[in-house]
């Protein structure tokens, strides 16, 4: 597959997810995140010396009739970017597996390779920047050259997803244009972020479909460690929004 130079040309042609997931992988559209995304993987961690990185940009996960779609900001330079799949070899992923596990929405608790049997179960994970940024700071640029594949991807979850959970501010920034040109009807002004904020967008046709969106602050290591979020206020937050989606919880 030759790699898509424009994915505002590219990914309105999609017609299925499985499709988008691996023309994503292809991208190359923003020079300065190919460049580190490729120098972290011949660099690497320590830790990771032996391990072959992926570094490509990383797809969205989870089935492609979800009714809950996770939203987070970019795969990380030595977790999504070495696996290859979103919040996965990480502390971030371990903390929200745990928690979707917790719920009966993740068939394990621990999420460590692409290979290593994690199903999620009604929920689909992505991001509005698919490749690992420096200093996990993506310019506005970068993110708005990326909305056309979350785009499409809402579009092609459009007829099973009922709740969408975005973590961490700069998701929700980037979240809402996105939802907007997806087909809802996202308010002006727009909703303020917060932790356990909740609004509900409707299809912008008048179609009577309605979306739950909800804000949950990221599963970041400078939230989880300061105790800013914790397993308690995560569960809440992800529990609500899988009753919304009509996702049977623990």
């Amino acid at each position: 597959m030759s790699a898509p130079t424009d994915p505002a040309v590219v990914a309105p042609g999609l017609t299925r997810l499985a499709e988008l997931d691996a023309t994503v992988t292809q991208c190359r559209a923003c020079p300065r995140l190919v460049a580190w995304r490729e120098e972290v993987g011949r660099v690497r961690r320590r830790a990771f010396a032996a391990e072959s990185y992926w570094s490509r940009p990383v797809a969205g996960f989870g089935p492609a009739d979800a009714s809950l779609l996770l939203v987070g900001l970019a795969p990380a330079a030595h977790g999504g970017n070495r696996t290859g799949r979103m919040f996965t070899g990480d502390r971030s992923g371990d903390v929200l597996i745990a928690a979707l596990n917790g719920l009966g929405l993740a068939s394990q608790p621990t999420s460590i390779s692409r290979d290593d049997g994690l199903e999620l179960r009604g929920v689909r994970i992505t991001a509005p920047v698919h490749c690992a940024p420096p200093d996990n700071k993506p310019t506005v640029a970068e993110r708005d050259t990326c909305r056309p594949w979350l785009v499409r991807e809402l579009e092609l979850l459009r007829p099973t997803v009922r709740a969408v959970v975005v973590l961490g501010a700069f998701g929700w920034q980037a979240a809402l244009p996105a939802l907007s040109a997806a087909g809802w009807d996202v308010p002006r002004p727009r909703p303020v972020f917060a932790h356990g904020v909740r609004t509900t967008l409707h299809a912008a046709d008048g179609g009577g479909g309605k979306l739950a969106l909800f804000g949950c602050y990221h599963v970041s290591q400078q939230n989880t460690f300061t105790g800013r979020l914790t397993p308690a206020m995560l569960r809440g937050v992800l529990a609500a929004a899988a009753h919304t989606a009509g996702l049977a919880t623990h």
